[in-house]
């Protein structure tokens, strides 16, 4: 098995204000899907994407995602406090030997995401 997950989607009630948000905090591009009544902004990496669709409703108290960062950590959670998100806890070192740091948000969209990264 090359990967446990197949495919997450994060709910949104303003599109364009998640893509915005989750651009500017991974620093990655999105693959845009247009199905009628639902829309998806697909992570280029085809793990998951950030869907709007009527019975999507983001939540703080469901399935926890986590992204890893290619920024610095510290400087991915000021680009998400700047942006509309909040960070709910700090940077925190994890502390299983060789493993790097992690921090929890809340998203332009309200939900909990976790942030890896140095």
């Amino acid at each position: 098995m090359e990967k446990l997950i197949s495919w997450v989607e994060i709910p949104a009630v303003d599109f364009e204000r998640a893509i915005d948000f989750y651009t500017k905090t991974l620093n990655i591009d999105f693959n845009m899907v247009n199905c009628g009544n639902e829309k998806m902004a697909c992570f280029s990496t085809g793990e998951g994407a950030i869907s709007m669709a009527p019975n999507f409703k983001p939540s703080q108290n469901g399935l926890l995602v986590s992204f890893n960062t290619d920024k610095k950590l510290d400087d991915a959670l000021k680009t998400v406090e700047l942006i509309g998100g909040q960070v709910i806890q700090a940077k925190t070192k994890i502390e299983a030997e060789g493993r790097d740091y992690f921090a929890l948000i809340i998203d332009s969209e309200g939900n909990k995401i976790g942030l890896y990264g140095e």
